[in-house]
């Protein structure tokens, strides 16, 4: 019975290793599936879209082809279809009733588009010759476009391959199983020759019993057919089975050596991949996030290095490619200054360090705005840009660059991924309408405590108050000569007035004021002595007619709720000379 059990236990182990075995090899589906297609008509522009990129839920290996030259790049499909426009493009969709890739010419009125290397977009970029493969792992709102070099046909060529699961999670357990009852047979194995060799030990004789008288011999019976041979007994025997015990034994521990990776299904992995079922129906009509931070914090990183270029080179169009609105302004001002005198300091540069707060705008439409605060240097003042986007195929342009004024704390603002709702120049939910703020402050400035707006805006904590304000103004008018005169005039600038909510209902504001400063001689032959800037754009160090110029500065406001009993308060500023002229005689 020992030996029966033995028996039992090396085929059930031989079973189960050899199962689990299996599914490791002939019983284990595809590794991968793959789709691919191929456009027959010529377009500039080739998109994949992400609900083809998720036919099924695994990573994506998109490989393209059909191209000398092969620019790729990929972003949420708004903004892809967005950037495309109005050109014609091959659309590759996924067809679940057929599990194809299917590619749909789109027709449009362009038939060029610019480069799509360096838009700000994108969330990554690719670029290779002949053909190009990125592994990605995209969601269905995320799509890829690629181009040849916007003029030629883009890339006809487009495979999608994903990873498939074909591990086998029961074959660990079996191949465990397997080897429990190899080791069980060995146990019932040893124990068997264990009994039978002390059943074979020496025995205590009994007396021997008389012999009987011998019976006459009978005649031996001889069957027609011969006799089954009786299985052999004795050591004889048991070495027979021994040697067939090994063999099961080396069968069973070589099939338990092929041990899996992982623990599968019953069956295998998937032999048929299904493809995921992906909605069709359009996005929601929640905004979302006009960028990332990843994108803001390259972004950034390509402003600071632009304008770094241009102030070295006084490159106006270079700058104009990142700068817009009174940054731009102030900035070009400064060039003027530094070619006639490169001895004046050049213009607050923008730090590429850590980017801080960052508060998109929720948009799917354009113009689109970002704020965001960077501070590289911890001894200088944190920077907040304000960065404008007018359409998709331009890039974020810096409008304001204004310093934070020392422990003025930001409001509380919502975090990057979840973005900011713009608020419009005539929101009347707020203590102050964001359009009239920079009016209102320009009218404090000018009259102090004589203005309506005086109250309306915190005192503490405001250093531009302190030093352009009407007692500095008044200040200045008592000490200039006698022999001349000086007024001065504060008024709203021009610039786009752009705000952005904030979590308490508030909104971060942001204006421009200018500020302007007529010098004149009050008597004959008297003269206007001018120095620094305003002496290298006006080419001279005196004037006999007098000298106007104008100081832009550009202000970032938090203005509370109406529900709010807080002021309004003056979160950053930045302050140049934007020009200076002489008076005509």
């Amino acid at each position: 019975m020992r030996f029966v059990l033995a028996i039992i236990s090396f085929v059930l182990a031989v079973v189960l290793v050899g199962f689990g075995v299996a599914q490791r090899t002939f019983l284990a589906g595809p590794d991968s599936v793959m789709l691919s297609t191929s456009q027959t008509k010529s377009a500039p522009v080739t998109v994949i879209d992400g609900a083809a990129l998720n036919a099924y839920k695994q990573l994506q290996t998109v490989r393209i082809t059909g191209s000398s030259v092969i620019s790729a790049a990929y972003g949420r499909t708004d903004d892809v279809i967005a950037w495309v426009g109005d050109t014609t493009y091959n659309h590759v969709t996924f067809d679940a009733s057929k599990g194809t890739l299917e590619s749909t010419l789109v027709s449009g009125t362009e038939t060029t588009v610019p480069k799509i290397a360096g838009s700000d977009l994108w969330l990554k970029e690719y670029s290779a010759t002949d053909k190009l493969r990125m592994r990605v792992n995209l969601p269905a709102d995320v799509s890829v476009i690629a181009i040849s070099n916007g003029v030629e046909a883009a890339p006809s060529g487009v495979s999608v391959q994903w990873p498939l699961d074909n591990s086998a999670p029961l074959s660990g357990p079996l191949l465990i199983a397997g080897a429990f009852f190899v080791l069980l047979g060995l146990a019932f194995l040893l124990w068997a020759f264990t009994h039978l060799r002390s059943s074979r030990g020496p025995r205590r004789t009994a007396q021997k019993p008389p012999k009987m008288p011998r019976l006459p011999r009978q005649p031996r019976y001889r069957p027609s057919k011969p006799k089954a041979i009786a299985a052999q007994k004795g050591r004889r025997a048991t070495r027979q089975l021994m040697v067939a015990v090994p063999v099961l034994l080396v069968g069973s521990l070589t099939l338990a050596g092929c041990t899996a990776s992982g623990i599968p299904s019953l069956t295998g992995g998937g032999a048929t991949p299904t493809p995921t079922a992906t909605s069709t129906d359009p996005a929601s009509d929640t905004p979302v996030p006009a960028v990332t931070k990843s994108q803001v914090a390259r972004i950034v990183q390509d402003v600071s290095d632009v304008t770094a270029d241009a102030d070295d080179r006084f490159s106006e169009k270079l700058l104009s490619s990142r700068m817009d609105g009174p940054a731009l302004a102030l900035r070009l001002a400064n060039y003027s200054v530094r070619k006639k005198n490169d001895k004046l300091a050049g213009p607050v540069a923008i730090p590429a360090g850590a980017i801080g707060v960052t508060l998109p705008q929720q948009s799917a439409t354009w113009p689109r705005t970002v704020f965001t605060v960077v501070q590289e240097d911890k001894t200088v003042a944190p920077l907040a840009l304000v960065l404008v986007q007018q359409d998709p195929r331009s890039n974020y342009k810096v409008e304001y660059a204004t310093s934070l004024v020392p422990d003025v704390p930001l409001p509380e603002v919502a975090s990057a991924a979840v973005g900011a709702a713009p608020v419009s120049p005539d929101f009347k939910l707020l203590q102050m309408e964001p359009g009239l703020v920079a009016k209102s402050y320009a009218d404090l400035l000018t009259k102090a405590t004589k203005s309506k707006s005086y109250n309306a805006f915190e005192a503490k904590g405001d250093p531009l108050r302190v030093a352009i304000g009407a007692a500095a103004k008044a200040k200045l008018k008592k000490n200039f000569p006698k022999t001349g005169t000086v007024a001065f005039t504060t008024t709203a600038g021009k610039a786009t007035v752009v705000a952005l909510s904030t979590v308490n209902s508030g909104a971060i504001v942001a204006v421009d004021i200018n500020e302007t400063e007529a010098a004149k001689p009050k008597q004959t032959g008297a003269t206007i002595n001018v120095k620094g800037a305003v002496r290298a754009l006006i080419g001279k160090a005196k004037s006999k007619t007098g000298v106007t110029t104008v100081y832009n500065d550009q202000l970032l406001f938090y203005v509370p709720s109406v529900n709010d009993s807080g002021k309004i308060v003056l979160l950053g500023f930045s302050s140049g000379l934007v020009s200076a002229k002489e008076f005509k005689k």
